[in-house]
């Protein structure tokens, strides 16, 4: 198939170009930056949607990366990052003279996300993926936690109550795979691993543990939010219990549906 990727030079979309490539699909790539591969937004904008099978977007400013100040212009970043991106890839699908058979976005969020990504009509099967903290390696939530867990400085944050919703990045890339090939497949899916029942302190000491560390030091709630910023620090203090039934009753088979089993492929 010829696969359309919105925001696929980052993390996810690295994995999931790799995964298509191997299973026989022709990816083009949707980029800020002209190269062998890609189209860019503003060729996209200008000269409309090239002729592909399915579309999917990646497109967006990481929420959580712990360098960026949360202030008025990193939101409007992060809003406008994911929106303007959904935005165009959906005007240009619905202008298209031969439109995609799939339509594709990945998103933590589904509520605002969804309207932005809604196309008339019902010739293209629309798939909106809710993902969970992608662990892979060489980047991910995992590339900002190992220096202080290989320290011994590692543990839950806030009380590590919360649940913390997680998924394996061969995973995820699977799903969105599974969702391109699969014409059943439409609507919503959590992109969260079977046992993503897990809870921040039980995570912690899973990391700690493939590490060969203790991880008892807890990360308190006054410095999350210093660090984060009161709005993002509620995502990563709260968490959410995230179950992928949807997922799992599409057929889809995971690789690492259990935590120990993934942090060991990640970290050997």
């Amino acid at each position: 198939m010829r696969v359309l990727v919105g925001g696929g030079t980052g993390f996810i979309g690295t994995a999931l170009s790799q995964l298509l490539k191997a299973k026989g699909h022709k990816v083009t790539l949707v980029s800020r930056q002209p190269g062998p591969g890609r189209i860019t937004w503003n060729e996209l904008t200008r000269s409309g949607l090239p002729i592909c099978d399915v579309v999917i977007n990646l497109a967006g400013e990481n929420i959580l990366n712990p360098l960026r100040r949360w202030n008025e212009a990193f939101r409007e970043k992060v809003l406008s990052s994911r929106l303007e991106t959904t935005q165009m890839l959906a005007q240009a699908i619905t202008k298209a003279t031969q439109p995609p058979q799939a339509w594709i976005i990945v998103t933590g969020v589904v509520t605002k996300w969804e309207a932005a990504a809604r196309i008339p009509g019902d010739s293209t099967r629309q798939v909106v993926v809710r993902s969970g903290v992608v662990l892979g390696r060489g980047g991910g939530a995992i590339s900002h936690m190992l220096l202080p867990f290989r320290m011994g400085l590692g543990g839950p944050i806030g009380s590590g109550h919360q649940f913390f919703p997680w998924i394996h990045i061969s995973d995820l890339a699977g799903i969105l795979t599974h969702a391109l090939e699969e014409n059943c497949v439409q609507g919503v899916l959590n992109g969260v691993a079977p046992a993503s029942t897990t809870t921040n302190a039980e995570f912690a000491q899973a990391l700690g543990a493939a590490l060969g560390r203790p991880a008892f030091i807890p990360l308190p709630s006054t410095v999350v939010q210093a660090v984060f910023g009161r709005e993002r620090a509620i995502m990563l203090l709260e968490g959410q219990k995230v179950v992928p039934r949807r997922t799992l009753a599409t057929g889809y088979q995971y690789s690492f549906p259990e935590l120990g089993a993934a942090l060991k492929d990640i970290l050997a």
